[in-house]
């Protein structure tokens, strides 16, 4: 389980340690380095036969949490073959997928070099890929594994997260002449933040992924009952859609604050804390066509889809690697009962294979 979402977890480095064995134990180069203290990437490397692409296969090591899970380690597979336990979907079927497919290419490798990533953090601040990016890692292309139900994720949506801070005076319950109730002024931010909502769901929709869209996530203040309280915390989402920016969704938050600020008893401050791009390439190009080809040979069907959620392929993007989404699917992500498809885990390899022997 990931440290940063879970007190006390582990980390991902006893998976790490198992994943680089696997690897290694093949045939294949392996570097175990860590993207934070005792949190490794592992990368292994398969070089080609010459003349062809880099392609990089990237898949996270990290899982959420295990909380009010019966068996969340059991591995059962069930006579429907799915395959259960926390991360079966994800991303550990892509994760076997990837690896079964980069051990049968180190025995015949394609023209062009393969590199296997298994990084750390993907589901908190994806501190493993950015390692990877820093560390001067390049490829021609590639494949980031999440649950996609073997079709070819070619856009996906990102996200900004905001802090508002309104300030109001303490003072005693019963004298509010004195005090200025931080938290009603946040309402104020509350219904500003709705109508925002409002705005985003009429803008024209993206054809893969909807519309952008803002929520409240979480809010604290006050001291106890008896007093006005002197501040309120507010954290707020606005998810985006491909073509806006980290100054953009600033640009349109800001008016807000200024419009309340016109009282002159409200007090309050905004600060941007953290954005991810969204992500989109193109479905005429090369990567997405032959990745749905090499699928459609496996397994007959695939199609190009969107998806909601936001993956280490608009860093890799943004770095100039053109990437795609692709995996394995199952259910209960992030649920209380989570299983994998070992049938789609078995395509995925098939088709992985079949894509780099034929690019």
């Amino acid at each position: 389980m990931n440290p940063s979402l879970v007190s006390g977890a582990a980390g991902e480095a006893a998976l790490a340690h198992f994943v680089a064995g696997v690897l290694e134990n093949r045939g294949v180069d392996v570097e175990l380095r860590d993207a934070l203290p005792g949190r490794p990437n592992v990368i292994g490397r398969i070089p080609g036969t010459g003349g062809g692409p880099s392609l990089l296969l990237c898949c996270h090591l990290d899982t959420v949490s295990v909380e009010g899970m019966e068996a969340p380690f059991s591995g059962e597979i069930d006579e429907e073959g799915r395959l259960y336990g926390r991360g079966a979907q994800d991303v550990k079927g892509g994760m076997a997928a990837m690896l079964a497919a980069a051990v049968t290419l180190a025995k015949a490798p394609p023209k062009g070099d393969v590199i296997v990533a298994c990084v750390a953090d993907e589901e908190a601040y994806s501190a493993g890929t950015e390692a990877l990016l820093k560390w001067g890692l390049r490829a021609d292309m590639a494949i980031v594994f999440e649950p996609t139900e073997l079709d070819v994720v070619v856009a996906h949506k990102g996200f900004a997260w905001a802090h508002i801070t309104t300030r109001g005076v303490a003072a005693h319950g019963s004298r509010p002449r004195e005090g200025v109730d931080a938290i009603a002024h946040m309402g104020r931010v509350l219904a500003t933040i709705e109508a925002y909502g409002v705005q985003l769901s009429r803008r024209t929709p993206h054809a893969l992924l909807g519309e952008a869209s803002v929520h409240a996530s979480l809010i604290r203040g006050g001291r106890e009952l008896s007093s006005y309280p002197d501040s309120c915390e507010l954290d707020i989402e606005r998810r985006t859609l491909p073509g806006e920016s980290r100054h953009s969704v600033r640009r349109e938050l800001e008016p807000i604050m200024e419009a309340l600020a016109r009282d002159p008893q409200f007090q309050a401050e905004m600060e941007m804390r953290f954005f991810r791009p969204a992500f989109e390439i193109p479905e005429t190009e090369t990567l997405p066509q032959k990745l749905k080809a090499a699928t459609e040979r496996v397994r007959g069907s695939c199609s190009f889809v969107g998806m909601t959620s936001w993956t280490d392929s608009a860093l890799l993007a943004e770095a100039g690697i053109p990437a795609v989404v692709f995996g394995p699917g199952g259910a209960g992500l992030h649920g209380l009962e989570e299983y994998g498809d070992t049938r789609q885990i078995c395509a995925c390899r098939d088709a992985l294979i079949d894509f780099a022997r034929n690019w």
